[in-house]
């Protein structure tokens, strides 16, 4: 048998760990969302949605008013003296805990208002999730799971709620290996050891990524605009703002609703 040479087997020990780290760097870890995502507390979901939006999309999200459609319904199903805790669909981890720092009211309705589940900074499990530059947010098993659009210089975490709809996961799933493959990172918080009562996010109010498509910037031009101008001026201001406010309403930066067949389209292009 012929044998191989120092610098080929080198060159495939190369190509082999750089198969490995393309493996690990692709959504969900190749995985799918957990089964049990689709009776999430007794809700009906779209499990093709969930396995679109969170696993082969990076950009689009689940329709604006999901949460509510009748068969989720999801603020129904919450428990509204308590603190839920949101898991990842595919891995199990936990993401946010809410409504923390708020009132339950106060969650439901901002979720409400703008169509996704809605969280801030102190419900965020920081060790969990991901908060790239752009605002596009992802947890450590890379699982899509919306952006960040912050209000009133305070981050706000739009997420879908698809992707946010599992559980711990047992031993004995597959998707377990995933949690092996992060082992060797840094600290991960795995659901079967997450404390809601011990547990105080590290997330900043204001990370400084995303768009604050929210703020207001005021800047005074000189002392001796006259009145008449100054008034013009903020009148067609407060036009734009409040019509560009209703048009933020209507979905996510950079996530668009798209349907299954068109998320299967995208997905093959």
């Amino acid at each position: 048998m012929r044998s191989r040479s120092p610098l080929l087997i080198l060159l495939s020990m190369l190509n082999s760990k750089s198969t490995m780290a393309s493996a690990a760097e692709e959504q969900c870890h190749g995985y799918t969302p957990m089964p049990s995502v689709s009776s999430f507390l007794g809700a009906t979901l779209s499990y093709s949605t969930a396995e679109r939006i969170c696993c082969n999309n990076k950009r689009y999200a689940e329709c604006s008013g999901y949460l509510d459609a009748p068969e989720v319904d999801l603020f129904g199903r919450l428990d509204p003296v308590g603190e839920t805790v949101f898991y990842d669909s595919v891995c199990g981890i936990p993401l946010f805990v809410a409504p923390r720092g708020r009132s339950f009211e106060e969650f439901r309705d901002e979720s409400l208002g703008h169509g996704w589940p809605s969280f801030r900074p102190e419900e965020l499990v920081s060790e969990n999730v991901v908060i790239h530059d752009d605002g596009r947010m992802e947890s450590r098993c890379l699982t899509h799971l919306g952006h960040n659009l912050p209000e009133g210089g305070e981050d706000r975490y739009c997420v879908d709620l698809v992707c946010v709809a599992g559980s711990p996961l047992p031993a004995n799933d597959e998707r377990a290996g995933i949690l092996l493959t992060l082992a060797g990172e840094s600290a991960i918080v795995e659901g079967d050891e997450f404390d809601p009562s011990a547990y105080t996010s590290s997330a900043p109010m204001n990370s400084g990524k995303g768009d604050d498509s929210g703020g207001v910037v005021i800047v005074v031009i000189g002392a001796f605009v006259s009145v008449a101008i100054v008034a013009a001026v903020a009148v067609a201001y407060l036009v734009a703002w409040r019509k560009g406010k209703g048009e933020r309403g209507k979905g996510k930066a950079g996530g668009h609703c798209k349907t299954d067949d068109e998320m299967e389209e995208i997905r093959i292009e």
